[in-house]
């Protein structure tokens, strides 16, 4: 089916996101830094957050199983800003194009509320597209079928019509079983081939 909506993931996809990157002086042995993020404020730690739980009840949660870490939990949200230092500027520019071809363009995205808005105040272009639907507010995550259809609802789409571009597979094919078209970003060079290829209006 020909695309009318294309629906960009943002962490990965438009801005670079790397949680060690705030923890670097704070544990600078890259064994143990691992091992906190793994282990302490872990990745599903941290989803909970895009889940909607508050920043508050997650340090109070991670320091109850590590009393002994409390300063060092407290800094994920503290120095959460350095986590995300730089756009994906070739990425960015695609987005661009699509806009200024006319084409209906949304976001779609699991983060926590506060921080997205840090983040559209750091990076303006987030700003830039119909809308964005944030798992946060919503408490939905991907690749859970409920925010895909929350996002078709919201901004008026329809599911085979849609593209939907994430680095993550999961994600990917989660909007695949909630009837969306959908591609898996690895750098924006083959999403550029990707988008050409479907028949987007984007330079070669």
């Amino acid at each position: 089916m020909a695309i009318a909506h294309v629906v960009f993931d943002i962490g990965k996809v438009l801005i670079h996101y790397d949680p060690h990157l705030a923890f670097f002086e704070i544990l600078p042995d890259a064994a143990e830094r691992a091992a906190f993020l793994a282990e302490v404020c872990s990745h599903e730690w941290n989803l909970e957050q895009d889940r909607g739980r508050s920043w508050e009840e997650a340090e109070a949660e991670a320091i109850a199983r590590h009393p002994d870490r409390a300063d060092e939990i407290r800094a994920f949200r503290t120095n959460w800003a350095k986590m995300v230092p730089y756009a994906y500027d070739d990425t960015v520019a695609i987005l661009r194009e699509l806009l200024a071809a006319g084409v209906d363009v949304t976001m779609l995205t699991n983060f926590a509320s506060d921080t997205f808005r840090e983040a559209q105040g750091i990076y303006p272009f987030l700003t830039e597209s119909r809308g964005v639907t944030v798992s946060g507010d919503i408490r939905l995550i991907k690749p859970d079928r409920a925010i895909y259809d929350h996002h078709v609802e919201s901004f008026g789409l329809t599911p085979g019509n849609t593209l939907f571009i994430d680095d993550s597979a999961a994600n990917v094919e989660g909007a695949r079983a909630a009837g969306w078209q959908a591609i898996q970003f690895v750098a924006p060079h083959q999403l550029r081939a990707d988008l050409k290829a479907l028949g987007l209006p984007v330079a070669a």
